[in-house]
């Protein structure tokens, strides 16, 4: 199957993984890149990084800067309205995963 299909298709279950960490505590790029590869999520920077700017946009996540090291890390904590549509996203996936699994 085409990479391109799977990713169009996981993109959500990545958002609800990110809101799941991000409520949990701060995390960055890195971390979260990482995080994904152990569930078998093969996903770039490149491709993670729009992803966290577009849920700071839409308000999900909060974005903190912190120097480690001399360098500026971005962590991201969810916010109270991230909260509020991963509880809403863990009770849709778990009603489609009933109705899906073999």
């Amino acid at each position: 199957m085409e990479d391109r299909i799977l990713r169009k298709l996981f993109l959500g279950f990545i958002q609800i993984h990110i809101l799941h960490h991000a409520s949990e505590h701060p995390i960055f790029g890195v971390w979260m890149v990482e995080e994904l590869k152990e569930h078998g999520y093969d996903i770039s920077a490149g491709t993670l990084y729009p992803i966290l700017h577009n849920m700071e946009k839409d308000e999900l996540l909060l974005k903190e800067e912190r120097n480690v090291n001399g360098k500026i890390r971005k962590y991201y904590t969810a916010t109270e309205k991230g909260e509020q549509v991963l509880v809403h996203a863990r009770k849709k996936a778990y009603e489609l995963f009933k109705e899906i699994k073999e």
